[in-house]
Formats: C-alpha cells, structure tokens, sequence
C-alpha cells in the first residue's frame, strides 16, 4: 500500500471524525434541519469541482491507443434513470439517517456518536442474513463485542438508555440500509455524481422540517458559517474525494480499517475541543466497539491463513 493512498485515506477519516464535533457547535445558533439542508446544499455544490477533476483524472489514466478501442456509450438512457434513481434513493435514505444523528447530538457527546454510529460497519454484514449471504464466524464475534461495548457506553446503571444514544442508534441502522442502498446502484453509475444528487435531494428534503419545526435566520446561518462549512465542504466534498482517489488500487478490507478510525478522531475532537470526557465505563465501551470494526474488516485471509475473495465495501458521508 502506498503511503500517498494511506495519508488520503487517514485525512479522511480525520475529516469526518472530526465533523461531528463541527455538526455538534453548528447548532448552538441553528437547529439540526437548517444545520443539514445548509450543509447538504453546500457539500452538493463542493462535489461539482470534485466530479469535474475525477473526470480529468479518469481522461489522463486512459490507454495510449484509446482510440482503437470502441467509444463508450454516452447519455446511456439506462445509466442515466439509475443515476437519478440511485440519487434519490440515497438521499431520501441519508435524509433520515443524518436528521436522526443531528437531533441526536443534541443529547449525547462527539465520542459517543462517532463510536455508536460506526456500528453500521458491523450491521450492514448481519443484514446480509435477510439477502441469503453467508455470515462469517468473525462477524458474530464482532457483533458480540459491538453489544457489549454499547452496553457499556449507553446504558446507564440505572439500566436506561439516553435519548440521544438511542437516536444516533437509529441513525446508524438507517446508514446500513443507506450503504445497502448504494451497494445496489453504485456498480452502475457514477458514484460521485451520485452522491452530488443524494445532498441536493436530502438538502430540499431538510427544508420541509426546517420551516415546519424551526425558524431559520441568515444572521444565525452567519454566526455558524465555520462549521457548515467544514461539515458541508470538507466532511461532503474534500473527504470524499480523498476516499475515492485513495481507495483508487488498494485492498477495500484494508482501505476500511483506515476509513474506521474516524470513531477514534471523533472521542479526541470532542476532548480536545468541546472538552467532553468519556467516563472509565464508556472508555472500556469504547475500546470494545472499535476492536469489533477491526475484526469486522480483517481479511479472512489474515484470520485463516486462507485466500478468499475481497470484499467491495463501499462508505459514503
């Protein structure tokens, strides 16, 4: 593995562990609709210069006797109703998911939901169980693992579960559909350009809340500008990017424990900046919950000795 493509990947998850803390301080002066229709529309536009690079990228990775292959079709009808499709899909699925995360993070701290969330890592496998695919022997043990670290990072000793723990739980069983989502239409488009749909739709979803539920100020939108910007830039555009140009040639099962260290960036964030602690309790929960994303994603090759096929794991935010 090159170390160019493990430093973009490490950014990335740098990023996007850190985006919560930003997600977090963006709703001091807006509420969690505003917050994502905001970051959505911005992080819709920021992928427009990414789609536009990609496609440069892609041009100059040609063969040299590109000409005497056969030109591919273009303005595919099909391809295009899948992208368009596949956009709306997602965005209606990421609506749900990253309302649930931002109302959520209204009641629990950065760490927590950057570990909690990352359970979809182990749930989308388990889902496979409902499409007729084979559960690996190192998945149930993940999956034992994640439940005793939640156990420990979310109930309290009076046997109660936070509302904000239970809402960024939802959230991240929503994201397993959302990866399902994309597992299904991602091998036929464009994966950027759709993911530029999927924030515009879930940006004009947002608004129905928003005006419903809020009441949206520009000077409120103003005084949160920094963090609308990291999550909708950055965390959309700039690290997503950096996901699919460092995954570009690298095994996907190693390409996702670097991605997985996010929930790590996410407890150091909400420490270093927020000043949020973790109790001796949620700590443990937490060493739990991230050995079981690393085994989640070892290579069966690593645990048996034996050669199998990879795995396409594909991560959107």
């Amino acid at each position: 593995m090159r170390l160019k493509n493990a430093t973009m990947l490490m950014l990335a998850a740098f990023i996007w562990g850190t985006a919560f803390v930003a997600q977090s301080v963006g709703m001091d002066h807006l509420g969690p609709f505003t917050f994502n229709g905001v970051r959505n529309f911005i992080g819709a536009a920021a992928l427009l210069p990414c789609i536009w690079f990609l496609d440069r990228l892609n041009a100059k990775e040609q063969p040299a006797d590109r000409l005497k292959q056969p030109e591919p079709r273009r303005n595919d009808p099909k391809e295009k109703k899948d992208l368009i499709t596949g956009g709306i899909a997602c965005g209606v699925v990421l609506f749900t998911a990253s309302s649930l995360q931002q109302v959520g993070l209204q009641y629990t701290t950065v760490g927590k939901a950057g570990f909690i969330t990352a359970c979809y890592i182990i749930i989308v496998p388990v889902c496979g169980i409902f499409l007729h695919k084979k559960i690996a022997g190192k998945v149930w043990i993940a999956v034992a693992l994640s439940l005793a670290g939640l156990y420990l990072l979310c109930i309290t000793e009076k046997f109660a579960v936070g509302r904000g723990d239970l809402l960024v739980f939802l959230c991240a069983l929503v994201f397993s559909v959302h990866i399902m989502v994309i597992d299904y239409f991602s091998p036929k488009v464009d994966g950027v350009k759709m993911s530029c749909i999927q924030f515009f739709v879930c940006g004009v979803l947002s608004l129905i809340p928003m005006f419903v539920l809020e009441n949206p100020q520009m000077a409120a939108i103003i005084k949160s500008w920094v963090p609308i910007l990291y999550a909708g830039v950055l965390s959309s555009g700039v690290a997503y990017t950096l996901q699919i140009v460092g995954q570009k040639n690298v095994n996907p099962a190693i390409a996702s424990l670097i991605l997985s260290l996010e929930s790590c960036f996410s407890v150091l964030a909400g420490w270093a900046i927020l000043k949020q602690q973790l109790s001796e309790r949620e700590a443990i929960g937490c060493v739990l919950m991230f050995a079981a994303i690393i085994l989640a994603q070892l290579p069966e090759k690593l645990l048996s000795g034996k050669t199998v096929g990879e795995r396409q794991e594909y991560k959107t935010r």
